[in-house]
């Protein structure tokens, strides 16, 4: 039984086995993790009662036989047909008695478990450093362009042609509008959201530029890490343009989720009254009866998105990047457009380094 650094946490391990119970696990937890609870969210919540309430050592005993029952059932469900030499790296939230008593059975039995010191608490830390420091080892490029011009699907065939792409919206599960969040699904937690974010940074390679959608800091409920906003604020721009014909059709096919729920479109126009008052809203919802979608999104377009944006852009100087005009978003044009730009930006920054010293000479 070994004990690994946070630091070597992402050497090679057969699994990571998150201990902690399912609520701590969803909130957040290293990516690839398997969950295997030592105590439930009730359990944890008793044994706690416990130690608070009336002894140490009275929560110990009670704990000790809920962990031995609970790792009963996961060496019976996920490790009976792990090999001998199997090699688990475990944590649990400080990498203490939680993940300390599963990887000594473990051991007992001929596994090889390591256990983080310093538990998910240290993760969490290391999570904050990166994304202080990580953001500025890197050249980002903004794909910028009015709402509807295809810039996620741009972004998807820039990654298919070698780009490296940090699709922040993909993330945060958000399409950084006020219809972002499709029904019924759910953002991830802020420190996920962190977790997933260091996570893609750590696949990059710093030679070479990575793409990204301009964004406000704020994506649904998620905020974007202040170091890696401002890096993005300051960065290369691309803007997207496109026949406002080719926008609407974009928007209906992107969003056709939302045409099923007209009574959560309307809640959501209605939030906007205080912004454009009671007769455009007005007439957007008479739209939105009628199931006039190519109207209702050509407006919402025209008359909200495209002035916020020009706000925005204007604001991060996003609107004074290289023009790139598309005259349709069909997938064969945004694969041609993602292949052009990457020719006219060199994938590796050390290249074009060369190259801008060669004209100088």
């Amino acid at each position: 039984m070994g004990v690994t650094r946070i630091s070597d946490w992402r050497q090679s391990f057969d699994a990571i086995i998150d201990v902690r119970s399912p609520a701590e696990f969803e909130d957040d937890h290293i990516p690839g993790a398997v969950s295997l609870p030592a105590l439930s969210n009730e359990e944890r919540a008793e044994v706690g009662t416990l130690y608070k309430q009336h002894s140490a050592f009275e929560a110990r005993k009670i704990g000790a036989a809920l962990v031995s029952r609970n790792l009963a059932r996961h060496i019976e469900t996920y490790f009976m047909d792990k090999p001998g030499g199997f090699r688990p790296l475990i944590y649990c939230w400080r990498g203490g008695q939680r993940s300390g008593s599963v990887a000594l059975v473990l051991a007992e039995i001929g596994f090889l478990p390591h256990t983080l010191e310093g538990g998910y608490k240290r993760y969490r830390q290391d999570v904050i450093t990166q994304l202080e420091t990580d953001p500025a080892r890197f050249r980002f490029r903004i794909v910028a362009g009015q709402t509807g011009t295809g810039k996620t699907r741009f972004l998807e065939a820039l990654a298919a042609a070698g780009g490296q792409v940090l699709d922040l919206e993909g993330l945060a599960n958000h399409k950084g509008s006020m219809f972002g969040l499709r029904p019924g699904d759910f953002q991830p937690s802020p420190r996920s959201f962190d977790s997933r974010l260091a996570a893609a940074l750590r696949g990059f390679d710093p030679a070479r530029p990575v793409w990204v959608e301009s964004e406000s800091p704020k994506i649904g409920q998620l905020f974007v890490p202040q170091h890696l906003h401002r890096a993005l604020r300051g960065a290369d721009s691309i803007r997207l343009s496109a026949p406002i014909e080719a926008r609407v059709a974009h928007s209906i096919a992107d969003y056709q989720d939302w045409f099923d729920q007209p009574d959560a479109i309307r809640e959501r126009l209605e939030r906007l009254t205080y912004r454009h008052g009671h007769e455009v809203i007005g007439r957007w919802l008479s739209l939105l009866d009628a199931r006039d979608w190519q109207g209702l999104v050509r407006a919402l377009l025209v008359e909200h998105y495209d002035p916020a944006y020009a706000g925005s852009a204007s604001a991060y100087g996003w609107d004074q990047g290289e023009p790139l005009v598309l005259s349709d978003l069909s997938p064969a044009r945004m694969e041609k457009a993602a292949r052009d730009t990457l020719d006219r930006f060199p994938l590796s920054l050390t290249t074009s380094a060369a190259l801008n010293g060669a004209r100088a000479d």
